[in-house]
C-alpha cells in the first residue's frame, strides 16, 4: 500500500508592499476624524451640553475684610451660571447658588493677607475660567464686647432703574469699624470697608420698592444696631408678568380623612435658581416653601393641607422670591375643588 500525500494547504495571502501603506493611511485618517469629532462634540451621543459654551469668568470681583476672621467676596452675574465656587488661593472654600453672587468667607486668621478667585458652574456641572485674583487682609484680633454705634443719617437715591446709591454717617467704636453691611429687607446684599460711608447696590428691578438698612461691624465681629431704614422706588415699570411662575396646575386628593391641594408650576426664568415661593390661598398668604440646594429648575411641585370638607372651592396662586430679595409677580390664579381631583 502506497502512502498518499496530504492535500496541499494554501499559504495565507500576504498584502503586497504597495497595499500595506494604503491600509495604514486609511486607518490613520479614520482615527484622526474620530478624534476631531470627539474634541468638537460631534457625534458624542450626549444631550448637547458639549455644544454649549462654558460660562465666562466672573467680573467685578471684590474682597473686603469683614472682621478679623472674615472676608466678604462679591462679583457680577455670569450668563448661564447655575452656581459659583469661591477659592482661597487654590482651595475651594465655598459654593453659592447663582442668585447670591456674594459670600462671607469665615474662619480666617487675623492679620493675614488672602487671595480669592471665583468660578461659575453651569447646569451640566462644567466650570468656567477663574476670575481675576483679588486680595484682602484681615485686621488684628481684638478683645471687644462693645458693638459699634448705629450708622447715622442714612440716605439714598435711585441710580437708574436697577441700582441705588446709599450714604450714611460713620459709626463709632473704640477698636474701629472694619466694615459696613447693607441689608435689603432681612437679607444682606452688600458690604464695604469700614473707611467707606457710601455704597451702590445693583441688580435691582425697575419700578420696585426697596427698603435698605446699614449696620457697622468691628474686628471682633460685633454688629451695630441698624441705622434708619431707607425706602426707595426704582424708576420705570415693573414687568410683574416676566417674574411670575407660569403653567400653574392645581388639583386635590384625599388622604387620612383630609383633603390636600396639589400644585405644580414652572419657575420664572431669571438670574439664578429660585429657592423660595409663597403660596396664596383665597387671597391670603397660606404658606411659604423654601428649597435648599436641590431647588427645581424645570417644574416645581408642592402639596398642602386644605381641610376635611369636600366640595369646597379654593383660589390659589404662587409667587417667587427673586435674587434681589423682593417678591416677583403672582402666577395666574387657579380654582380647585376638594373631592373632585381638580
Amino acid at each position: 500500500m502506497r502512502d498518499v500525500p496530504a492535500p496541499a494547504v494554501p499559504a495565507p495571502a500576504i498584502p503586497s508592499p504597495t497595499r500595506v501603506p494604503r491600509v495604514l493611511r486609511r486607518c490613520a485618517l479614520l482615527c484622526a476624524a474620530l478624534a476631531l469629532a470627539s474634541s468638537c462634540g460631534w457625534g458624542t451621543g450626549d444631550d448637547g451640553a458639549s455644544s454649549r459654551p462654558l460660562p465666562g469668568a466672573p467680573t467685578g470681583v471684590t474682597a473686603e475684610a469683614g472682621s478679623a476672621t472674615t472676608v466678604h467676596v462679591m462679583w457680577n452675574a455670569v450668563e448661564g451660571a447655575e452656581a459659583y465656587e469661591v477659592y482661597r488661593g487654590g482651595t475651594r472654600v465655598d459654593e453659592v447658588p447663582a442668585a447670591d453672587r456674594m459670600v462671607d468667607v469665615t474662619r480666617l486668621r487675623p492679620s493675614t493677607a488672602y487671595a480669592f478667585t471665583v468660578r461659575a458652574r453651569d447646569a451640566d456641572g462644567r466650570l468656567g475660567p477663574r476670575s481675576r485674583e483679588v486680595r484682602a487682609t484681615t485686621p488684628a484680633a481684638v478683645t471687644d464686647d462693645t458693638p459699634p454705634t448705629r450708622p447715622g443719617d442714612t440716605r439714598g437715591r435711585a441710580a437708574g432703574a436697577r441700582a441705588v446709591r446709599l450714604t450714611w454717617a460713620a459709626s463709632n467704636n473704640e477698636q474701629g469699624v472694619v466694615s459696613y453691611d447693607i441689608h435689603q429687607g432681612g437679607t444682606k446684599v452688600h458690604s464695604v470697608g469700614g473707611d467707606r460711608t457710601s455704597a451702590q447696590v445693583t441688580g435691582l428691578r425697575p419700578g420696585t420698592r426697596y427698603t435698605f438698612t446699614v449696620r457697622a461691624r468691628d474686628a471682633a465681629d460685633n454688629v451695630s444696631p441698624a441705622g434708619a431704614a431707607v425706602r426707595l422706588t426704582t424708576p420705570g415699570s415693573d414687568d410683574a408678568e416676566a417674574t411670575a411662575p407660569t403653567a400653574l396646575r392645581a388639583s386635590s386628593h384625599r388622604a387620612d380623612g383630609a383633603y390636600y391641594i396639589d400644585l405644580s408650576w414652572v419657575p420664572p426664568r431669571g438670574d439664578g435658581v429660585i429657592t423660595e415661593y409663597q403660596i396664596e390661598l383665597d387671597g391670603r398668604a397660606a404658606t411659604s416653601l423654601v428649597y435648599g440646594d436641590e431647588a427645581p429648575r424645570e417644574r416645581a411641585e408642592y402639596s398642602f393641607y386644605a381641610g376635611i370638607q369636600a366640595g369646597v372651592t379654593h383660589r390659589v396662586r404662587v409667587r417667587a422670591r427673586l435674587s434681589d430679595g423682593t417678591w416677583g409677580g403672582f402666577s395666574a390664579e387657579r380654582k380647585v375643588t376638594t373631592g373632585t381631583g381638580g
